[in-house]
């Protein structure tokens, strides 16, 4: 789609970035206050073609049904699964605002992003598969997931997962959980159509090849936008009350040159994702199935290997990773000179102490980085025990900023989730981080309303339309489980999802 040019060049809202983030905002912001007026800037030619771009991220549904990093085992034994009742509610909060759209025909194919696929958790060996049934039984006792099942039943797990388990030992002593609540994702697909509807049914200009050089303070309460043309290399500005810098890799660059102290001491730490998938279609038709294992010592919570059923670009595809990789760049299009040019002297501290603390995972990202096909074949064979090499190649994913922030006793710390920075009065929000990412980007975008817009969040108004759009985006779940139920089953049916509740 060809970008509209602006009509004027005052708005209430400038969001930095085509991807999931800024479209979610921009929408639930258009749903809320249907009157807003919002301009979207856009670096590349085309929207969702970094982080939320199929190829570039997991795919999965995260609802922490099988990702074992969010549900760790503490010094005295037992399993810790707050973490993973807070993701399960997020992603169910973003399902009923895709079911409200879904309700008022703004979204008219969910399956076009969308499909139920069964999520498993799978290890081996004893001490893996004692952890596995510890977890299992506390996440049991919970009433979001009370339909995980577990075995260690060879044959069991042979219909769950068959190409897995071919030409196991029969000895080998393994284990399993499985959840057909599970979902597969294509953001990019879900976010060319929020975009859409954006740019169609609410006349928003989202111009593409457009670069944001700067933002500074224009007058009290309010921002000046300076951006690029890319094509003509002519510069324009633009004003507003409110700018979200949602910009995914590119948005620390730019908060560091906007003028509030919040952004003081944060860095990034650049990771790159790579696959292996398969390019032999009998064998990824025998696989339907998201199935995750445990991440190896030393290796970052996003580097758990998982094997994949996915749909993209109207294709089934089956991938296996991630591996990691390391480059200077914040973007996939980015420039190697990304990561040089955030450190200062503000963030040396929390660069120093995280590279001084964090020498294993230095370790491991020299190792991932020199593999080669053969060695990554050797990890796949894991999961594929005559996995051949000719059936399957390698393909580039997207570049993941993770957060370094200030830290009294280690200098700095690194994290693997996401963090709202914002002025203290709400009118510059932006998003570092990475993960749970594009599953949970309706909670996030709620957190950024109530930064930005606390007073309309109160107004009878918007509390009642938001209820309207996510049911539950102020109600205590567990309090309220019945309620939730019904609201869970109405978003699986209007979704067409295989399993309702």
């Amino acid at each position: 789609m060809t970008s509209k040019i602006p009509s004027e060049n005052n708005y209430d809202i400038i969001c930095v970035g085509g991807g999931i983030m800024s479209a979610t905002l921009a929408l639930m912001m258009k749903l809320l206050e249907p009157k807003s007026k919002i301009l979207i800037l856009e670096r590349l030619e085309k929207v969702a073609e970094e982080s939320t771009e199929a190829w570039n991220n997991a795919g999965t549904g995260h609802s922490a049904l099988c990702e074992l990093n969010y549900t760790p085992e503490k010094e005295n034994g037992n399993i810790e699964i707050s973490k993973a009742i807070k993701i399960f509610e997020q992603f169910e909060t973003t399902k009923q605002f895709w079911a409200y759209l879904v309700e008022q025909g703004l979204i008219r194919d969910p399956k076009n992003f969308l499909r139920s696929v069964p999520h498993h958790s799978w290890v081996r060996g004893k001490d893996d598969v004692k952890f596995l049934k510890k977890r299992y039984e506390a996440m049991k006792a919970s009433p979001f997931f009370k339909t995980m099942e577990f075995s260690e039943d060879l044959e069991t797990l042979k219909k769950w997962f068959p190409l897995i388990m071919e030409n196991r030992d029969r000895n080998e002593k393994m284990a399993a959980t499985r959840m057909e609540l599970g979902t597969e994702v294509n953001f990019g697909k879900l976010t060319e159509r929020y975009f859409h509807i954006l740019e169609t049914e609410y006349d928003i200009p989202v111009l593409r090849g457009h670069e944001v050089l700067d933002i500074d303070p224009e007058k009290e309460q309010e921002w000046k936008v300076e951006a690029k043309n890319l094509k003509t290399g002519e510069k324009c500005h633009y004003d507003a009350e409110h700018v979200f810098i949602g910009a995914g890799g590119g948005a620390l660059p730019l908060l560091q040159k906007v003028e509030i102290k919040e952004k003081e001491g944060y860095g990034g730490f650049p990771v790159s994702g790579q696959w292996l998938y398969c390019k032999n279609r009998e064998i990824i038709e025998k696989h339907h199935a998201k199935v995750y294992s445990k991440a190896g010592p030393d290796a970052p919570p996003m580097s758990t290997p998982h094997l994949d059923s996915r749909h993209i670009d109207g294709k089934k595809e089956l991938l296996f990773g991630p591996f990691a990789g390391f480059s200077t760049k914040f973007l996939k299009e980015g420039s190697k000179l990304d990561l040089p040019k955030t450190i200062n002297l503000s963030n040396i501290p929390s660069m120093w102490g995280v590279f001084w603390h964090n020498l294993p995972l230095t370790k491991y990202l020299i190792n991932q980085v020199t593999m080669g096909h053969e060695e990554r074949m050797e990890d796949l064979r894991v999961f594929i025990k005559e996995a051949k090499a000719e059936d399957w190649d390698l393909r580039i994913a997207g570049q993941r900023v993770q957060i370094i922030k200030r830290d009294k006793e280690q200098g700095g710390i690194l994290e693997f989730g996401t963090d709202l920075v914002h002025s203290t009065d709400g009118t510059i929000t932006a998003l570092l981080g990475a993960s749970p990412g594009a599953s949970v980007a309706v909670p996030i975008m709620i957190d950024v309303l109530k930064v930005a817009f606390p007073e309309k969040l109160k107004s009878a108004k918007w509390q009642e339309k938001l209820a309207e759009m996510v049911p539950f985006w102020n109600k205590d779940i567990e309090n309220n489980i019945e309620e939730f139920q019904k609201a869970q089953a109405n978003s699986s049916k209007k979704l067409e999802l295989d399993v309702l509740h």
